[in-house]
């Protein structure tokens, strides 16, 4: 049985904790709490917890179009790695975009987050493209997992 408690931010407090973990993990790109209302409008966000401490977040973004590829990505607090809540996440995060009907997964990692990209490659993703977004000095890489 698994130590984290997961929470889809519904409230004021569990957006706030999903916005925190984004803005530390993602500090070149940080979001508002608007803009975390919004992605929660159309993706599926979820919070953990280890008792009341926060850990972690993950998006799941829905598949789209006719290639059904949805992205998958988990963010784990610092002081919590290496302990298996990365791959919890990360397997809840997928499992999600399976029942959404995803084909193909894929994931997106800030290419400064060297943590993130080496859970990414042991996990079987394959950079598929670097790039920058407007003002942003720090690529951002894209990765597929490979067809089952």
């Amino acid at each position: 049985m698994s130590e984290l408690r997961f929470q889809q931010p519904c409230d004021e407090a569990a957006l706030a904790d999903w916005q925190h973990v984004h803005n530390v993990i993602i500090p070149t790109h940080p979001l508002s709490l608007d803009d975390v209302r919004e992605r929660a409008g159309r993706n599926h966000l979820e919070v953990a917890y280890l008792g009341d401490e926060l850990v972690g977040c993950t998006t799941v973004r829905p598949p789209v179009d006719e290639t059904r590829t949805a992205t998958v990505i988990a963010r784990v607090l610092a002081p919590h790695r290496g302990r298996g809540f990365g791959a919890e996440l990360y397997g809840r995060g997928l499992d999600r975009a399976r029942e959404l009907g995803a084909d193909v997964v894929e994931t997106v990692v800030l290419s400064s987050n060297d943590d993130g990209l080496r859970f990414a490659l042991k996990r079987g993703f394959v950079e598929i493209e670097r790039y920058l977004l407007p003002g942003d000095t720090i690529p951002w890489i894209d990765l597929r997992l490979p067809p089952r």
